[in-house]
């Protein structure tokens, strides 16, 4: 039997020459393409918040890479990072052996960083387009909801508020016109708007000094102004306050005023329960983050031409195509794309029942109907003529006019067809948007050409892919920071690792660029 013969191991055994952390690190790690690219950008601004005197600072170039390097390894925090820079060969590498604790750590990122991320970030996609990774000429838009790092149960709505300010402004002025009736004060016209807290507390001041004057004792009636001047006053004051912080919007929250209230996919108790978060938009191209903007909007249909605008700010030139699903299909998008001269191969709610038998062979329809431009009417199925008969116009929620003109037919009474036509009373009216129409039929000849098929097929695998790797792989559901100014920061800083970790695994594939 052959002797076994074991490697000599021993602990304390000292090399002749020390070893170099960056012998340790593969040629194609990771780490080394984020250092390169950390390497190349400019982060003069951070370098001048610093006022100098003192203690020596650590190199913020340093602490930028270590910030990155821990997002791109799904670590967000700062305790975190402390203790990988004591353990972790790669951090050990990129901060040259130096160990920021975390309390360090935490107010670079909040106090230096969050205000130059964007633009960081906006300069590691310029590399990208500089290697042609990117084009820039085309965007994959879609969003999702972010829970905010406050409790749940912190909520505040904007109806409530309202409501309980105008029954106590109701309570209030009764209680007000009383006193001031029996101390014979001239009485003014009541303001059918909720009287302000500085009102309110002028015009009891008004009625207490009054009875000072004239020295009328009532113990109730000056009991009852001074509760008013005490507890109403502030209450009026407390609504105003919650009123100014929701804004437009129909909630937040007291953790985090900045979050509002929405419903998430991740529902654990599947019962529809609203969260503070946030809705994230993003363009994609090759599944690197081209664009980010960050709305308080629950439904992406008032995010689209924000976030459009945001990339022309952020390049300073549009994108030729951008591509989106049917929660951006509505007609003051559509008319963004068209002024812009952008191909909007953008769905809308109907786009694929329109394209199943059911739709198509329904004869019924308003879309389906006989139209005579010259003599501005339609024909029914039953060679009916429905002539037109009035306007309608709606203001979204967004400011947008919607214009949509009605159509009547002129007597359905006794028709056979009438019960498959429609089931209400009278003759039947139908609403024709002409500009919506005429926006959709050029909406669907894109989207159902060889291109919008292409487009079609990418999109599933581009922003949702991208969601999919940042919030199921990298495990982040949910913001660490309160409050719109450090949550952007914090997910700029997500898009820059998210297109850093996609960079190196090109380059470790070998994938022939001629950047980097």
């Amino acid at each position: 039997m052959a002797k076994v013969v074991f490697k000599s191991y021993n602990q304390n055994d000292n090399l002749l020459f020390p070893p170099c952390l960056g012998d340790f690190i593969a040629d194609n790690d990771p780490v080394r393409v984020l250092n390169a690219v950390v390497d190349n950008l400019d982060i003069s601004e951070i370098e001048a918040s610093y006022e100098g005197g003192g203690a020596s600072s650590y190199n913020p170039r340093m602490l930028v890479k270590v910030v990155f390097y821990a997002y791109l390894q799904n670590v967000y925090s700062g305790r975190k990072m402390e203790q990988l820079l004591k353990r972790d060969v790669n951090f050990m590498w990129l901060s040259g052996m130096q160990r920021p604790d975390f309390n360090t750590i935490n107010l670079f990122r909040k106090n230096r960083l969050a205000d130059v991320v964007d633009n960081l970030f906006t300069q590691v996609v310029e590399m990208l387009v500089e290697g042609k990774f990117v084009s820039l000429e085309v965007q994959y838009i879609d969003g999702t909801k972010i829970e905010a790092d406050a409790n749940k149960y912190t909520f505040v709505w904007k109806r409530a508020a309202k409501t309980n300010q105008g029954k106590l402004d109701k309570k209030v002025k009764a209680i007000l016109k009383e006193a001031e009736k029996e101390l014979d004060i001239e009485l003014e016209a009541e303001k059918e708007e909720v009287m302000t807290s500085a009102e309110m507390a002028e015009r009891t001041e008004r009625i207490l000094d009054r009875m000072d004057e004239t020295g009328i004792s009532d113990k109730r009636l000056r009991k009852t102004v001074s509760g008013v001047r005490k507890e109403a006053v502030a209450k009026m004051k407390e609504y105003e306050e919650k009123l100014e912080i929701a804004g437009e919007r129909n909630s937040y929250s007291k953790t985090d005023p900045d979050a509002t209230f929405m419903r998430m996919k991740e529902d654990a108790m599947n019962n529809g329960q609203t969260k503070p978060g946030y809705n994230i938009q993003i363009s994609t191209e090759n599944q690197f983050i081209t664009h980010y903007s960050m709305s308080w909007r629950s439904t992406d249909w008032g995010t689209f031409i924000p976030h459009m605008e945001g990339f022309r700010e952020r390049y300073g030139r549009q994108s030729k195509e951008a591509v989106a699903d049917s929660g951006y299909g509505n007609e003051e998008n559509y008319e963004y794309l068209d002024m812009n001269g952008i191909a909007g191969y953008v769905k809308y709610n109907m786009f694929h029942c329109e394209l199943k038998r059911k739709y198509i062979k329904d004869p019924f329809l308003p879309e389906h109907l006989y139209y005579n431009t010259d003599k501005d009417h339609f024909v029914c199925p039953m060679g009916q003529h429905m002539e037109f008969c009035g306007e309608k116009q709606r203001v979204s929620d967004l400011g947008h006019i919607k214009k949509t003109r009605l159509y009547r037919a002129r007597n359905c009474g006794g028709c056979p067809l009438r019960g498959l036509c429609f089931k209400g009373k009278g003759d039947r009216v139908i609403e024709i948007n002409v500009r919506s129409r005429r926006y959709r039929d050029k909406a669907r000849e894109l989207l159902t050409s060889e291109r919008g098929l292409h487009h079609r097929s990418m999109r599933p695998i581009e922003p949702e892919a991208v969601f999919g790797q940042i919030k199921y792989d990298g495990g982040f559901r949910r913001f660490h920071y309160r409050g719109n100014r450090l949550v952007k920061a914090e997910f700029a800083t997500l898009a820059i690792a998210h297109n850093i970790r996609k960079l190196a695994k090109i380059k470790h594939d070998n994938v022939p660029h001629s950047a980097f």
